[in-house]
């Protein structure tokens, strides 16, 4: 009885191995249809909007429930931004950032970024790009953010997104932020 489930195991395993092994072999990026990767860059303006009639903003969620000026710890803002070709807010619209952003520091303005790119125009219409990543936006110039997939155009896409200030207004909170995408993608 021993030997025969010994075998018996022996030969599931086996074949468990031959099924897993046919599996991955199957799951080569030409197989699935996508071609050869791409590098693309992008480079569009983010308007976030606090003030106003137009707002993009807002905040779901405050320490305490207090109205508060700041963007203290634990603030959580969700977000639906417009992505325009130029740093004028009447420029050219090609997509909308939306999502979430948290501030996570308790010592400088420091916010993780949940967002998708979702573009409605052009070349890459209809297909998205997200990102997750810390954005300190007060103690770093140009931050990094990593582009952790996307859709469409952008399936599998890795890379990073470069973002900084062009102007932005503290008493209101409005911002426009210049973004460079560097992504590879099928």
């Amino acid at each position: 009885m021993a030997k025969s489930t010994f075998f018996m195991c022996l030969n599931l395993s086996l074949l468990f191995s031959l099924v897993t092994a046919t599996y991955y072999s199957g799951l080569a990026s030409t197989l699935m249809g996508l071609g050869e990767e791409k590098f693309t860059h992008l480079h569009f303006y983010f308007h976030d909007i606090v003030t106003g009639p137009n707002r993009s903003v807002m905040v779901v969620a405050e320490p305490n429930g207090k109205v508060i000026d700041t963007l203290p710890f634990g603030s959580v803002v969700a977000m639906d931004d417009p992505l325009t070709t130029g740093p004028e807010r009447h420029s050219k619209v090609v997509g909308k950032a939306q999502g979430l952003y948290a501030s996570i520091s308790l010592e400088e303005t420091g916010l993780m970024m949940v967002m998708t790119m979702a573009f409605t125009d052009g070349e890459f219409n209809g297909s998205t790009i997200s990102v997750l990543g810390r954005n300190m936006i007060m103690s770093e110039p140009v931050r990094e953010m990593p582009i952790i997939g996307g859709t469409g155009a952008f399936r599998f896409a890795r890379g990073y997104a470069r973002g900084k200030f062009y102007s932005i207004d503290f008493t209101k909170g409005d911002a426009t932020v210049e973004y460079d995408i560097f992504v590879n993608h099928y």
